[in-house]
């Protein structure tokens, strides 16, 4: 118990980090700097992602090398995020130049008028909903009166949970109702939250869900694929700038092409995989994941390229009945997965 507790006090200081801003990575970042480029370096591709499982492409491309080996007239950084917010104000602020994010941040921003482009996906799933062992929180129906967090208001996660609740007749102290709702939590504390009785429930990305179930003996209230959207909704896409789309065609396409590397390799290597996603956790924290929890996990998620966009449009509407929205979403223009089809169709 005490090594999974420092897990999360560790994991937590990291991401405390990168909420401040220092969010490249200290011991695991990987920068090109050599190779057989085929001509001299052209200019940087700063790429993000989250340290979460469902961020597996990510992680793989990163550790193994493959971005670095596509984007070969590009100087490659990587920086991790706690949460969708600080990603999308990364993105906003030009730190980043595309990466790994839930599609919740990234529809937010899109129809607030910011520049953001979805080129691709990298997971389904990878929601799960669960419950302090003692809170009485069994079903959605025993929510009322108790309390959830999430990784940031209005996040993927977040509209998942308060849609379902939403349709059972509850709703978030947001809205008047009788749930309370903690928001920009980071899925690190979660363990701490529950340890404490500070919250009952939580919507909460893999593997920290599922570690909560097996190491915190937390209820799985509802599985990940009951979860509204829960097989189609992309967890995480691969987004960048209407901008650097246009001015950087062939960083996008190299990074694609990469990404792909990622998900064939995930799909063919589930150990390594999992043994890739748990050494870039240790470099963050000097913690592991238990193996167990991890292939758990994994079961509960889909890694892929494959972008739903019905679904990205279904989540939106549900944002917008829950008043994160004030005008309803259309998101015509925010998906353009033309590239990465076109490698797919080679």
């Amino acid at each position: 118990m005490n090594i999974i507790r420092n897990v999360f006090i560790a994991m937590t200081a990291v991401l405390l980090l990168v909420g401040c801003g220092e969010g490249e990575d200290q011991q695991g970042s990987q920068t090109s700097t050599e190779g057989d480029t085929g001509g001299e370096k052209t200019g940087d591709v700063t790429i993000g992602y989250f340290p979460n499982l469902d961020h597996a492409a990510a992680i793989v491309g990163k550790e193994k090398g493959y971005f670095e080996e596509e984007l070969v007239n590009y100087n490659v950084d990587f920086t991790h995020f706690p949460n969708g917010n600080d990603f999308i104000d990364a993105l906003d602020a030009g730190n980043i130049d595309l990466g790994y994010v839930g599609p919740g941040p990234a529809i937010n921003y899109f129809l607030s008028g910011g520049d953001v482009v979805v080129i691709g996906a990298a997971a389904n799933g990878a929601t799960l909903i669960v419950s302090r062992e003692d809170s009485g929180i069994l079903t959605l129906e025993d929510f009322d009166g108790g309390s959830f967090c999430t990784p940031g208001n209005g996040c993927t996660h977040n509209v998942q949970l308060e849609i379902m609740l939403n349709e059972i007749g509850l709703k978030s102290n947001r809205l008047g109702g009788t749930v309370e709702h903690q928001s920009r939590v980071n899925p690190a504390s979660m363990v701490a939250m529950f340890e404490q009785g500070q919250i009952d429930a939580a919507a909460a990305p893999e593997p920290w869900g599922t570690l909560l179930v097996e190491e915190h003996n937390a209820n799985v209230v509802t599985e990940w694929n009951e979860v509204f959207l829960g097989k189609e909704l992309a967890s995480v896409v691969i987004v960048t700038s209407s901008d650097f789309l246009e001015s950087h065609p062939d960083a996008v396409e190299q990074a694609l092409r990469a990404h792909k590397r990622s998900v064939d390799f995930a799909h063919e290597n589930t150990s390594d995989t999992l043994n890739t996603v748990n050494d870039l956790i240790f470099n963050l924290t000097q913690s592991r994941l238990p193996e167990h929890v991890l292939e758990k996990a994994w079961e509960r998620m889909v890694v892929t390229t494959e972008t739903h966009g019905e679904a990205l449009q279904a989540w939106a509407t549900a944002s917008y009945e829950l008043q994160f929205m004030d005008v309803e979403p259309d998101l015509d223009g925010f998906v353009d997965t033309s590239i990465l089809d076109a490698i797919l169709s080679e």
